[in-house]
Order: C-alpha cells, then structure tokens, then sequence
C-alpha cells in the first residue's frame, strides 16, 4: 500500500479560523441568544469575553466532574476522588454522588469551583469554508454549475455498527427538521450501512464513480479511527483515486483540523445538518473541476 495519510499543506479554505459562531446564519439553528443579539439586556451588560463556569449563580466557576476509579464505593473512595479533584486545582471540591460499579470500581460525581477563565476573542476554530444553501438552492446550484447528479457514498467503516450520524445526514427523515442527502433530486445517495470494510468502500465508490464519499466514526475507543480513516486514504491513493473525490469524515470525535490531517477534505462534528453536508461537497466539486 502507497501513499502518505498525511495531508500536503491545505488551501485556506480548510483552515480558516474562527471565533463564535451564533447560528444565525446556518439553517435551522437557533439566532443568537437574547443577551448577544440585544446590547441593552442586562446579560449583554456582563462580561461576554472572559467566560468562566456558571454553576449556582454568576460567574461562580462551579463545574462537575464525572469519573470511575479502580476502588469500590465508600469513605476511602470518596476521599480518593475528593483528593483528586483538588489536585486537578479545582477548589471546594465536594464528592455528591456516587456508584458502586461492581469488581473494585465506583463511579464519583464531584462538584469544584476554579477560577481560570477563557478569552472568546483568542479563540480560533478550523473549519471548513463554504455557503450554507437550502435545500431548493442546492439543487440549483448543482443543476447550474454541475450540470448533473452528485453521487455519493456514505459508511461506516471498520467495527463501527452505528449508524445513527450516517443516517443523520444520508437518509430521507434527516435531522433536525432537515431532510437527508437521499431526498434531494440532485443528489444520487448511497447510504451502505454499518461495518463496512474500507477495501468494500472503495471498491463501490470507484464503480460508481462517486463524487464523495462520508465515513461516519461512532466507534472511537483507543482512537481506533485513526488507524482506521488512515488506511481508507492510504486505499485511495494507492487507487488514485484520492484526487478524484470530495472525501469527509464525520462523528463525536471528529474535528476539521484532525480530518485534514488524516488527508480528509473536511470533518464535521456532532449536531451537523445535512445541508451543511450537501453544501460543502457541492461547491468542493465545482472549486476543484471535479464536474
């Protein structure tokens, strides 16, 4: 097998920082909150920059931590997590709940305060660069600038059994009051399901000349999608068919950042729409002259 599962340096449009978003201006997500989209409300008057914890009340710092320890439950395991905790830097550490778990292990919910803040205007996220276009837009825009159907091949590979991310984006229902990419007449979606080999993928992609192909990663213990998303490049490139298609993976785990240094094109995250999907295979295609 051939090939680099290391990305050569990407346009801009793959790294494009940025700081944060509202939602307003993607589709079906929520506007701004009312203390952003209105500077006289008495929440705009707060410090919106210099963010810490909000817990009981205001700026308190007040966070909860959830972990499981190797001791069973009880006062001696209570103490461990309480310790932990505060070595952590958490203050007034308290341990509310905990589980006894079964084997020598318990699982501890613990309450501390810090007082370490975040600057929202030094945040930078990678992201992949495009328009968001409704469904009726999209469909023209390929119509328009492709001047025929997309096809395109979703997955999940390796292990993976879930397909409930893949589903999200592939099929009729959607998400979020959002059709999937088998409901639009521009789009030719074939949604293969759950385990599905990387050499299997490939294999259909290529017979059917696919012009994208999105593997959903649910499974991620070990960052066993590495390894994973790692061969199916690898596969690619040995095919040469790498620069032919508009790749994308997706899932809890995923940034754009780290999809573009497996060599992905883009890689999106929990609560993605499908249109967002849609939209950025679309105009990829197009950017790239791969119509």
């Amino acid at each position: 097998m051939t090939g680099s599962s290391k990305a050569q340096p990407k346009p801009a449009h793959q790294t494009e920082a940025l700081a944060v978003r509202t939602g307003a201006d993607i589709p079906g997500r929520p506007a701004a909150p009312a203390e952003i989209a209105d500077p006289g409300n008495l929440m705009a008057r707060r410090d919106r920059v210099r963010v810490r914890p909000y817990g009981d009340t205001w700026d308190d710092g007040a966070v909860q931590i959830s972990f499981t320890l190797p001791v069973a439950a009880g006062p001696a395991g209570q103490e461990a997590a309480r310790q932990l905790v505060a070595k952590m830097g958490f203050d007034d550490v308290k341990v509310v709940a905990q589980q006894d778990l079964g084997g020598g292990f318990a699982m501890f919910v613990v309450y501390g305060k810090t007082e370490e803040t975040v600057d929202l205007s030094l945040i930078e996220v990678p992201r992949p660069r495009f328009d968001v276009l409704e469904f009726d837009r999209l469909n023209e825009y390929v119509r328009d600038r492709i001047g025929r159907k997309l096809v395109v091949v979703g997955a999940c590979t390796g292990t993976d059994a879930h397909t409930i991310g893949l589903d999200a984006i592939m099929n009729i229902k959607g998400y979020a009051g959002h059709h999937g990419l088998e409901s639009y007449p521009e789009i030719e979606a074939h949604n293969l399901g759950s385990q599905v080999a990387n050499e299997a993928l490939v294999a259909r992609a290529m017979d059917l000349e696919a012009d994208a192909l999105l593997v959903s990663q649910v499974v991620t213990e070990k960052d066993i999608h590495i390894p994973n998303l790692t061969q199916l490049v690898e596969m690619l490139e040995a095919e040469g068919y790498r620069d032919e298609i508009v790749l994308i993976c997706g899932g809890p785990r995923i940034s754009h950042e780290l999809a573009v240094e497996l060599g992905f094109d883009a890689g999106f995250g929990p609560g993605t729409l499908p249109p967002e999907v849609a939209s950025f295979i679309a105009q990829e295609v197009v950017r790239r002259g791969l119509a």
